[in-house]
Formats: C-alpha cells, sequence, structure tokens
C-alpha cells in the first residue's frame, strides 16, 4: 500500500505541473466558458418559457445558428476527454522503461503492480479534477447569470454526469496505457491510440451503416424497413464507447428526451424534442443503466489486459 500510494502521489504531482495537463485544462475550461457567453440570451429564454430543470439548461441549451452546450458536450465526448485520456496515458510506460527509470524504480522495495495501479488511479484522478471543476465553471458562471439554484434531482443528474464522463475517461486512459505496455516507442502508442479513436468517431458509423444495409437493403421504402435499418446501425455502435456516452449523458442531462441514438434521428436532425412530461429519475437510470455498465466494463478489460501483460513482462536495467 505504502508503494502504491508513492508512486500514485509521483504521478499525480507530475500531471498537474506538466505542460500538457495545463493546455489542457485551459483549452476545455475556455471552450466551455465561452460556450456558455455566447449561448447566454437563449438560456434565459428557455428559462422565461419553462420552470422545469432550469439549471440543467446550462448544459443542454442549444441555438441554431451559434454552438451551444448540448454540442460542447457532444465535443467532450468527441474531442475533449479521449484527448485527455489518451494525452495522460500514451508514455506511462514505455517512456520510463525506454530511460530506464522503470528498472530503477523496481529495484525499490516497490511491488510491480503499485506502479501501474499508481499510475492508472493517478490518472483517473486527475481526469475526475479535470472535468469536476469544469463543470463547476460552468455552473457557477451559469447560475450568477440565470440566479436559479439547482434542485436536488438536477444536482444527482450533474453528479451522474460526472460519474459517466469519469468513466469515459478512464476508458481512453486504460487504452492508452495498454498501447504504451505493447508499443515500446511513445510515438507508436500514441498514434496506436489516436488511430482507435479516429475509428471509433469517423468508419464506426460508416461500418453500421454498411453492416444494417446488407442485412436490411433500404430499396423499398418503408417505415418498417427504416425502422429495422436503424435498430441494426444502432445495434453495432453499442459496442463504440463514444456512442455509449454520447446516449448516456443525452439521458441524464436532457429529462425530455425519453431516446437514445436511433429515436433522435427518426425525431429530427439538430436537437431533440422534448416530451412535457418528463422521465423520472429512476427511469432515466433505468434506460441508462447498461451504458454505464459497458463503459465500466470496457474501462475494466483494457486495464485488466493491461495488468496482466505488465506483470508478465521482463524489465532489465
Amino acid at each position: 500500500m505504502r508503494g502504491l500510494m508513492t508512486v500514485f502521489g509521483k504521478e499525480l504531482a507530475d500531471d498537474f505541473t506538466s505542460w500538457r495537463f495545463l493546455i489542457l485544462f485551459a483549452m476545455v475550461a475556455v471552450a466551455g466558458v465561452f460556450t456558455l457567453y455566447i449561448d447566454s440570451q437563449n438560456i434565459l429564454a428557455q428559462a422565461a418559457e419553462s420552470n422545469q430543470f432550469i439549471f440543467l439548461k446550462l448544459f443542454t441549451t442549444a441555438d441554431e445558428t451559434l454552438p451551444g452546450l448540448l454540442q460542447f458536450l457532444n465535443m467532450m465526448a468527441v474531442f475533449f476527454v479521449p484527448i485527455v485520456g489518451i494525452a495522460l496515458g500514451f508514455d506511462a510506460i514505455n517512456e520510463e522503461r525506454n530511460s530506464g527509470t522503470m528498472s530503477r524504480l523496481l529495484s525499490q522495495p516497490i511491488y510491480r503492480d503499485a506502479v501501474i495501479n499508481g499510475k492508472f488511479l493517478a490518472g483517473v484522478v486527475t481526469i475526475a479534477i479535470m472535468v469536476t471543476s469544469i463543470v463547476l465553471l460552468v455552473a457557477g458562471v451559469g447560475l450568477r447569470m440565470i440566479g436559479v439554484p439547482p434542485n436536488s434531482e438536477e444536482v444527482i443528474r450533474l453528479m451522474l454526469f460526472l460519474v459517466v464522463t469519469i468513466f469515459y475517461g478512464a476508458f481512453w486512459l486504460g487504452l492508452s496505457i495498454l498501447f504504451s505496455i505493447f508499443f515500446r516507442r511513445v510515438a507508436t502508442s500514441a498514434l496506436a491510440s489516436i488511430a482507435v479513436w479516429i475509428f471509433l468517431f469517423f468508419f464506426m458509423p460508416m461500418l453500421a451503416g454498411i453492416v444494417a444495409n446488407f442485412m436490411v437493403p433500404l430499396e423499398e421504402a418503408g417505415t418498417e424497413v427504416y425502422l429495422s435499418n436503424l435498430g441494426i446501425q444502432s445495434a453495432v455502435l453499442q459496442v463504440s464507447p463514444v456512442r455509449l456516452y454520447q446516449e448516456a449523458i443525452s439521458v441524464i442531462l436532457v429529462p425530455g428526451a425519453r431516446t437514445l441514438g436511433q429515436t433522435i434521428q427518426i425525431l429530427g436532425v439538430g436537437g431533440y424534442r422534448l416530451i412535457p412530461n418528463p422521465l423520472s429519475l429512476d427511469q432515466s437510470l433505468l434506460l441508462v443503466w447498461p451504458h454505464m455498465v459497458s463503459l465500466i466494463a470496457l474501462t475494466a478489460v483494457c486495464f485488466a489486459v493491461s495488468y496482466i501483460k505488465f506483470m508478465k513482462e521482463e524489465i532489465r536495467a
């Protein structure tokens, strides 16, 4: 336990004092506050029209002409959180192995599992602090702007959003650490992590469309055929953590959207068609529970493979 806390403290200090963390944190913070400022008038207008979940509108309001916070959350799912996870883990193991510090570290009275556990734990804590700080910053600025405090359900939904985001970032951290163990070159592990990110974001929807069109061709127009095609696409996309995260936060932060990705596409492009009676918290949890479990399972699998590979690896001076 002492060795674990030693590695954890050292890695956490390195993360918070590194330029990569400062640049990424500043980039995400500026993007969030700037988007909130741009969309402030639209938020105030929507808050005046409805008295339900006014505080959550800080995170879900979108405008037809300007990028709203809903688009910012989508950018977090696609760009910010994966980049932070990859940046914190792509050189976690191979850099120390190439420089020779890993063999000197393991020559100390520190167990090998304490090294990888401490590195992963420090990365998760760094992501958690970063995401929580951004959400609190946006919430604080927005609270001063609209003057309406959140109720208990809104606070719980924001906490669930933070939990899902942290596990999503932990997946990318575990994946980058996995590549850092498998590849000796730092550049190779970084490129492999980015390649997986690009595949899941750009090519996975194309692959889902190809599979769906092969199984249910859209040669004959009809609602039933179209729905079957979209259902297959949605089923294929469920293996993508990007899709899982997007659908989870859409249900958590937009209580009036009783939909997942398939129904959102049917209702129209560019936003959510809200239902007058929003879902309760327990009903929203029933919808997103499979997504949360899947994200946790994917994170556990990535870290477990990294752990086994690192424990069996021979590290020489």
